[in-house]
C-alpha cells in the first residue's frame, strides 16, 4: 500500500523573492510529488502549518486526495484562514503529482481530461513612464501576446489622488499607440478607494482598458455590488481569496467577471475546481493568479487545460521582463513558456523538477512587502 512517509519544507530565496516548495514523500522511493505555498512573506508560518498536519498525514494514503483535503481543512476547530488554506494548497497539488505519476499520466487527466491544447498567458508588466510602457507593451504584441496586465511600480510611498492621474494619461497613450486589438487590464493592488477608484475610471475615454483588478479591497463584496453600480468596466478579483465560500458572493452575484484564483493559496486544485465549476454557472472565466514559479504555472496549465471558462493565465517572466521564478538551477524540469501560451504537458504528474541540494545551499532570507505611505504619513496598501 502506497503510504506518505514524511512531508518536507524548502523555504528559499530565488533571485529577488521568496517560495515555500513541499515535497510530499512516500514509501515508494519512486513516488513523490511537489506543491508550492502562494503566501508571499509569510512562508515560515505556512511551514509551521504543515508540521501539525504532518503529525498525522504520514502513514496515510496519499492518493485520498478529497478525503485528506476534508481532514486538513476540517480538522480543528478554527477552520480556514490564508494561512491554512495555503498550506492546504502546497500538500494538495503535490498529493496530485504523486496520484499522476503513480498512474503514468499527468495532472489533467485526474481533474477530467484535457480541452484544450495549450494555455494562453496574459503579460503581467510592471511600468514607471509612459515611454517605457508604451516600448514594452509594443514588444510584448510582436511577440504574439494579446493581452497585458499592467501594474505601476510603487516601493515607498503612494499618492492615490496623483497616482491616477498620471496613471491614467499612461493608459490613454498606451491604447493610442498599441490599437483596439490588444487586451488591456490594469491591477491597482487594492490601493483606492470607492470614490477614488471611480474618478480614475471617469478620466479615461470609454475603451480605454478593458478591466481593472481589484481596485479597491474585496473584504466587503457589498462594496463592489456598489461600485459596480458606478462604473462601467469588468472587474478581475478574487487572487487574495482562500476558499470557495470567499468566492461565492462574487460568482454568485456576479460581482467579477474573471475569477483571479490562486491554486497555491485557495486550497490546491480540490479547492480550484470547485470554484472553476461556481464560475462556470455565472458563465465568469478563469484568470488564475500565478505570481510564484514553476510549480505555481504548473497546476494554474493542469487546472486551465480542465476547465472550459478558461480566459488567460498570469505570466511574470516575458521577452519584457523577468522576475527569475523560474530559475533553471532550482527547476531543471517546467514547463516551457512558446510565445505568449504554455502547451498542455505531457509528463506524468505536474512535470516539475526542484533541486533540494541547490535550495538547502542557497536558504532563505526573510522578505517584507514594501509599506506604502501617502504623503502625510498614513499607510497605505501594497
Amino acid at each position: 500500500m502506497l503510504e506518505i512517509k514524511d512531508i518536507l519544507t524548502y523555504p528559499v530565496t530565488i533571485e529577488y523573492g521568496n517560495q515555500l516548495v513541499v515535497k510530499v514523500v512516500t514509501n515508494d522511493d519512486k513516488i513523490y510529488g511537489w506543491g508550492a505555498s502562494g503566501l508571499s512573506t509569510r512562508e515560515l508560518a505556512v511551514a509551521g502549518v504543515i508540521n501539525h498536519f504532518k503529525s498525522f498525514l504520514i502513514g496515510r494514503d496519499p492518493r485520498q486526495i478529497e478525503a485528506l483535503w476534508q481532514e486538513m481543512y476540517r480538522g480543528q476547530y478554527f477552520e480556514g484562514g490564508r494561512v491554512l488554506t495555503a498550506a492546504i494548497s502546497a500538500i494538495d497539488i503535490a498529493l496530485h503529482d504523486i496520484k499522476g505519476r503513480w498512474l503514468g499520466v499527468p495532472v489533467y487527466e485526474l481533474l477530467g481530461g484535457k480541452q484544450r491544447t495549450y494555455v494562453e498567458c496574459f503579460a503581467s508588466l510592471r511600468f514607471s513612464s509612459p515611454d517605457e510602457l508604451i516600448k514594452k507593451a509594443q514588444n510584448l504584441k510582436k511577440e504574439g501576446f494579446q493581452c497585458i496586465r499592467l501594474y505601476n511600480d510603487a516601493v515607498d510611498q503612494f499618492n492615490p489622488r496623483s497616482s491616477i492621474a498620471e496613471v491614467a494619461k499612461s493608459l490613454i497613450a498606451l491604447r493610442k499607440a498599441t490599437g483596439t486589438t490588444m487586451v488591456i487590464g490594469l491591477d491597482y493592488h487594492h490601493r483606492l478607494s470607492l470614490p477614488e477608484t471611480v474618478s480614475f475610471l471617469q478620466k479615461m475615454p470609454e475603451g480605454t482598458i478593458d478591466f481593472i483588478e481589484e481596485p479597491i479591497r474585496d473584504e466587503n463584496p457589498s462594496v463592489y455590488q456598489e461600485l459596480r453600480k458606478m462604473v462601467n468596466m469588468p472587474f478581475a478579483i478574487g487572487e487574495e481569496f482562500s476558499s470557495k465560500w470567499q468566492f461565492w458572493p462574487y460568482l454568485k452575484d456576479n460581482i467579477t467577471q474573471f475569477a483571479r484564483v490562486d491554486v497555491c493559496n485557495v486550497g490546491g486544485l480540490t479547492e480550484a475546481k470547485k470554484v472553476a465549476a461556481m464560475a462556470e454557472t455565472s458563465y465568469i472565466d478563469l484568470m488564475p493568479h500565478n505570481p510564484l514559479g514553476p510549480i505555481c504555472t504548473a497546476a494554474s496549465i493542469h487546472l486551465l487545460a480542465s476547465c472550459p471558462n478558461v480566459a488567460w493565465l498570469e505570466e511574470i517572466n516575458t521577452p519584457v521582463e523577468w522576475c527569475g521564478t523560474n530559475s533553471k538551477d532550482f527547476y531543471p524540469i517546467q514547463p516551457e513558456l512558446k510565445g505568449p501560451a504554455y502547451d498542455i504537458p505531457e509528463l506524468p504528474g505536474l512535470g516539475v523538477e526542484f533541486n533540494e541540494a541547490l535550495a538547502i545551499e542557497k536558504g532563505f532570507e526573510l522578505k517584507e512587502a514594501p509599506r506604502l505611505h501617502r504623503n502625510d504619513g498614513s499607510l497605505n496598501n501594497w
